[in-house]
């Protein structure tokens, strides 16, 4: 099976839980974590994450709708895309 990379990005006023919340959803929906950096600067927390999506069941427009809900729950930005697509966004 090849691997379907997802990138996701977390921002957002740091709080407790958000890595909890993030990594419970993934963990649910068979998403594996690749790769994670996370900082929290000046009280704001930023995450990034390459994650394995192909043993999920969800489609990435279902997961980034999920994600987004997960972050309103806990008060912040979850953005998730395919990988080729953030890297057709990201050229220079």
């Amino acid at each position: 099976m090849e691997a379907k990379k997802t990138i996701i990005t977390v921002t957002g006023k740091d709080t407790v839980g958000i890595i909890a919340a993030v990594c419970n959803y993934l963990a649910e929906n068979n998403v594996n974590i690749e790769d994670i950096s996370q900082t929290i600067m000046q009280g704001y927390f930023h995450m990034m994450m390459i994650t394995d999506t192909s043993r999920s069941g969800k489609n990435t427009a279902d997961m980034a709708e999920d994600l987004k809900r997960v972050g309103e729950k806990i008060g912040v930005a979850i953005h998730c895309q395919r990988e080729d697509i953030f890297d057709m966004m990201h050229r220079i």
